[in-house]
């Protein structure tokens, strides 16, 4: 199963079933809203704080991806999720609901492809039959935690961007029908010595390089096997950043064939300044809206990297660099997989 030094390929050809994906009233007036199979018109979704917003967000997601097939709650043998939440609270008290052997991640926004990438090596290795996968965040919980609470106004840089009010949620199967996960490449933490908490795009960009750069150089393959590369939540100014360090790897990725999900979520005259991010943002879109166009025959094959910025709120009042990592997984449709 090991290529290379840090890639994983997945002959038994995990299956990704079906998916489930919740958005926010921000995200409903977005660019993807069709995409998303439910939207709420109230940051609250009915409950008394954002946190527990959150974690009905995240037990609606699970929920859909189960109704769209046939298999019942109680064949899943895993469910695997993180969060930004102190503790990932959310994802384990969604856990609790499920009533399913549960595994709590954080890599902050990677873990969307970080719980994808274990969901396919169990599979794999045929210590499941099920499994769900997923994430969430919530903008004014994500705020109060990190930043300053929405309440306050805060004055944002035009580096900062915007958390996702979402979830995305995929049930794995060691077969049936849907895109296949083939490989996935683990990233290591990349610290650049950045310590400004409203530049995630910049601190983010060259952990994605080098996952990037060590995907193609473990597969012994070049950009042009996939249709799409779409990196995480990096926004206008990582986007740029990377796609210099790109440059200067000397990787050839044409701009239409190297995307971002935290530039795909919203429209552009939403206030967002560089763009989305949190951990929902590469899962609600990759699961909505991407694999939405696999399956309509628009898309064969795609690299997802989902990036994330380890640093916790203490770490950053204690004047850390923010350490870094991007973990990438490489969908195809399965149409020419023999």
């Amino acid at each position: 199963m090991l290529v290379g030094h840090q890639t994983w390929m997945f002959k038994n050809k995990p299956t990704i079933i079906s998916t489930g994906t919740v958005g926010g009233p921000f995200e409903a007036n977005g660019r993807i809203a069709n995409d998303i199979d439910i939207l709420h018109d109230d940051m609250w979704i009915k409950q008394d704080s954002f946190e527990k917003a959150q974690r009905t967000m995240m037990e609606e997601a699970c929920q859909i991806a189960l109704k769209k097939t046939d298999v019942e709650k109680e064949q899943v043998q895993f469910f695997i999720s993180g969060d930004l939440i102190n503790q990932i609270t959310p994802s384990t008290f969604t856990g609790k609901t499920l009533d399913i052997p549960y595994f709590g991640l954080f890599s902050a926004c990677a873990t969307s492809m970080e719980s994808l990438a274990l969901a396919s090596s169990i599979i794999n290795a045929g210590g499941a039959n099920y499994i769900l996968s997923g994430t969430s965040s919530h903008n004014a919980a994500a705020e109060r935690q990190f930043r300053y609470p929405t309440e306050y106004g805060g004055q944002k840089p035009p580096t900062a961007q915007w958390t996702v009010t979402g979830a995305g949620c995929a049930l794995l199967a060691n077969k049936g029908n849907g895109p296949v996960v083939t490989s996935a490449t683990i990233g290591k933490v990349v610290d650049m010595g950045i310590t400004d908490p409203f530049n995630m795009g910049g601190a983010m960009a060259p952990a994605a390089v080098n996952t990037i750069e060590a995907h193609f150089r473990d597969r012994n393959i070049d950009p042009s096997y996939y249709d799409l590369i779409i990196t995480g939540d990096l926004g206008h100014i990582g986007r740029e950043v990377s796609l210099d360090l790109i440059n200067e790897r000397g990787l050839v990725i044409p701009e239409e064939q190297y995307v971002d999900c935290g530039l795909t979520i919203y429209r552009e005259d939403q206030p967002v300044l560089s763009g989305g991010s949190g951990t929902a943002c590469s899962a609600v879109v990759t699961y909505g809206h991407f694999l939405n166009r696999m399956k309509e025959g628009e898309i064969n094959k795609m690299l997802v990297v989902a990036t994330g910025a380890l640093h916790s709120p203490l770490s950053i009042q204690q004047n850390d660099s923010i350490p870094c990592i991007a973990h990438a997984v490489s969908i195809e449709s399965g149409r020419d997989i023999s």
